[in-house]
């Protein structure tokens, strides 16, 4: 069985993808506020809000439980594609490595994105993160909710 793994969804959304794209790029900070059941929190800890290689800390929950997130974003404005590479947190009791990323991608009406999660495992007994997916597509479904609205 292999310690490396990918999970990934894609998510058809109404909200456009410019707007989507610029949330997870530099205005993160908002996501309490579009999706307050799963996103609690979301400060810079190194650098600022606009500049790739900025280092955040994120509170949040996720199958009920209370977790923080360090992470250092990586931003391609080319294919609209942000990554969350992993620094400490707590998913880091299981996972020797981990990265969410999301793609968003333009469609004549509306947007896809494509999630993907990227990980390693501690050893074989520790599960798919199955939950953190879950987690990721309800966040991004909150999101292009708040969006559409504003």
């Amino acid at each position: 069985m292999a310690l490396t793994g990918k999970l990934g969804a894609d998510i058809e959304i109404n909200a456009p993808a410019a707007a989507f794209y610029n949330v997870w790029k530099s205005q993160c900070h908002h996501l309490p506020n579009a999706t307050p059941s799963n996103m609690q929190a979301v400060e810079v800890h190194e650098g600022d809000w606009e500049t790739a290689g900025s280092i955040k800390l994120w509170n949040y929950t996720v199958a009920g439980r209370s977790e923080s997130y360090k992470e250092r974003i990586e931003v391609d404005d080319e294919t609209m594609t942000v990554g969350l590479v992993g620094l400490e947190g707590d998913v880091f009791k299981n996972y020797k490595s981990w990265k969410p990323i999301i793609q968003v991608i333009p469609k004549e009406s509306g947007s896809l994105l494509k999630l993907t999660l990227e990980y390693e495992k501690r050893s074989e007994d520790v599960p798919v993160p199955n939950e953190y997916l879950d987690f990721m597509v309800s966040v991004m479904t909150d999101l292009a909710a708040h969006l559409t609205k504003a």
